[in-house]
C-alpha cells in the first residue's frame, strides 16, 4: 500500500490526561508552526502523515486510553495509513523500555524533557527565543499558564515526581512575558496549572511567591479573570487569600486537592496533614474570601479505607459542603511509596464509594445552586450549543464545572465576551438565565 510519503509532512498531535499535557502539546505545536511545519492538534481530517501522541500515565484507566491510543495509531502505520508515530509525555517518560520492548511499531519515544530531541527528529530547531509562543488549542479567550513542572511533595500515592521530576518554577518575568502575548492573541482569562501552585517561588526565590505572581500578572492589560488550579494544602500561603479577596481580576475560586480527611489514611498518603488542620484551613479559606468556590479532589479505596474510615470521608463531604467536588478511585501505582501496602479494598468496592460520594455531591450542588436563582453573575461565553449559548461564571472552571446556559433565540452574545446574567433556574450542575446588560 502507498504511504503518503510523496506529501509535505503534515503532523497531528494528539494529547491525553490533564491541563499540564495540553499545555505541552501547545509549545510543541507553537515550534512546530515557528519552523513553517504543518502542524495540527487532533485534526478530525485524517491527512497528516506523521503522528505525535503526548501521553499521560498517572493512573490505570489514563494509561490504558494511552496505551490503546499507541495501539491505534501503530495500526494505522502499519497499514500505510501515516508514515511516522512517535510518542512523548508521561506514560513514555515512565515506561519507554516497556513500550518499546511491547509496541515496537513507534518510531521513537521521548520521556517529559525531550522536546528539543522530539523536534530535531522531527526536522526542527528548538527556538530558544519563542518565550510564551504557542499555538493554543483551548478557545481563544482562556488559555492554560504553566507555572512550574514537576513536585516536590512525598504522596504516597502519587507517580507524577517520577515522571515529571523535581519542583522547577518559572520565573515571575518569564510568565508575564508569556501572558501578555497570550492577551494579546486575545485571550482574556488565565488558567495557571502545576502540579503544587503554593510551592511556587521556593526553588528559585528561596520563598513562596504566588501572591507576588498573582499580582503582577493581574497588571497585565487585556487579562480579565486569573484562575488557581491544583493548590496544595500543607504550608498554603495564606497572603494568597488576600490578593484573591482584593484584587478584581483573581477569581473567588481554588482548586485544592484534599484527598481524604481521615487521619491514619492522611498519615499514611504523607500528605503532612490531619483532619483538623485541613478543617482550620478551610475556615480560613471561607473566614478570609466568604464568597469563595472551593473545588477538591478526593481518593476512594486507599489501602487500609476501612467502611468507618469511609464514612468518616462522606460525613466530612456532607458537612464541609464543597461548590465542586471530584471523586476518584485509588490505582496502585508500581514505584510510589504505597505500592508496598495491600491494594486491600476491592475494585467493585472502590467503585461503589466512588459513586456514593459523587451521588453526595450532586445533591449538594444542587442545594448551592438553588440558592443562586434570583441572582445576577459576570459570565464569560465559551461556546454554542443546541439552542443555548454556554458560558462560565468567575466560579467555575472550563470542562469541569457547572455551566451556564442562556437561550439562543431571542438573543445574541460573542464567544469571548463577557455578560450579565440573571439565573431563571438551576438543576443539579447547570444554570439557566437571562441576559439583563451586555
Amino acid at each position: 500500500m502507498r504511504t503518503k510519503s510523496t506529501k509535505k509532512n503534515k503532523i497531528n498531535v494528539i494529547t491525553l490526561g490533564c491541563s499540564k499535557n495540553v499545555y505541552d502539546s501547545e509549545v510543541l505545536m507553537g515550534q512546530l508552526a515557528a519552523n513553517k511545519m504543518d502542524v495540527e492538534h487532533e485534526s478530525e481530517k485524517d491527512d497528516a502523515n506523521i503522528v505525535v501522541i503526548n501521553t499521560c500515565g498517572f493512573i490505570d484507566n489514563a494509561k490504558e486510553e494511552s496505551i490503546n491510543t499507541i495501539l491505534e495509531q501503530a495500526e494505522r502505520k502499519e497499514a500505510g495509513s501515516i508514515d511516522k508515530l512517535y510518542v512523548t509525555g508521561c506514560l513514555s517518560e515512565r515506561y519507554k523500555p516497556d513500550l518499546e520492548r511491547e509496541i515496537t511499531n513507534v518510531d521513537q519515544y521521548f520521556g517529559t524533557t525531550d522536546l528539543p530531541k522530539l523536534l530535531k527528529v522531527l526536522g526542527a530547531d528548538y527556538k530558544h527565543e519563542l518565550l510564551g509562543e504557542r499555538l493554543t488549542t483551548t478557545p481563544k479567550h482562556y488559555a492554560y499558564l504553566k507555572i512550574a513542572e514537576g513536585c516536590d511533595r512525598p504522596c504516597s500515592f502519587c507517580a507524577i515526581p517520577l515522571m515529571r521530576g523535581k519542583h522547577k518554577s518559572t520565573p515571575i518575568e518569564q510568565l508575564v512575558i508569556e501572558a501578555k502575548k497570550l492577551a494579546k492573541n486575545g485571550v482574556k482569562e488565565l488558567i495557571l496549572i502545576a502540579q503544587d501552585l503554593t510551592y511556587y517561588g521556593l526553588d528559585i526565590y528561596k520563598k513562596r511567591r504566588l501572591a507576588d505572581l498573582l499580582i503582577e500578572l493581574s497588571k497585565v492589560e487585556g487579562i480579565e479573570w486569573i484562575r488557581l488550579h491544583y493548590a496544595f494544602p500543607t504550608g498554603f500561603p495564606q497572603d494568597v487569600l488576600d490578593v484573591i479577596r482584593d484584587n478584581d481580576k483573581v477569581c473567588n475560586y481554588i482548586d485544592i486537592p484534599l484527598q481524604h480527611i481521615n487521619n491514619e489514611i492522611l498519615k499514611s498518603m504523607k500528605r503532612g496533614t490531619s483532619h483538623q488542620k485541613t478543617n482550620d484551613l478551610l475556615k480560613a479559606f471561607r473566614k478570609k474570601v466568604p464568597n469563595m468556590a472551593i473545588r477538591t479532589s478526593l481518593i476512594v479505596g486507599y489501602p487500609g479505607e476501612t467502611e468507618e474510615r469511609f464514612q468518616e470521608l462522606k460525613q466530612w463531604v456532607q458537612d464541609t459542603k464543597f461548590d465542586r467536588l471530584g471523586g476518584f478511585t485509588y490505582s496502585h501505582e508500581e514505584n510510589t511509596s504505597a505500592h508496598v501496602l495491600e491494594d486491600d479494598v476491592p475494585d467493585e468496592v472502590k467503585k461503589a464509594r466512588q459513586e456514593e460520594i459523587m451521588d453526595l455531591q450532586t445533591h449538594i450542588s444542587w442545594g448551592l445552586n438553588q440558592k443562586k436563582i434570583g441572582k445576577t453573575f459576570k459570565v464569560l461565553f465559551d461556546r454554542k450549543e443546541g439552542g443555548y449559548f454556554i458560558g462560565r461564571t468567575e466560579f467555575d472552571s472550563p470542562d469541569v464545572d457547572n455551566e451556564v446556559l442562556v437561550k439562543a433565540n431571542d438573543t445574541y452574545i460573542r464567544m469571548g465576551d463577557f455578560a450579565n446574567i440573571k439565573i431563571e433556574k438551576t438543576d443539579h450542575f447547570d444554570l439557566y438565565g437571562v441576559v439583563v446588560e451586555l
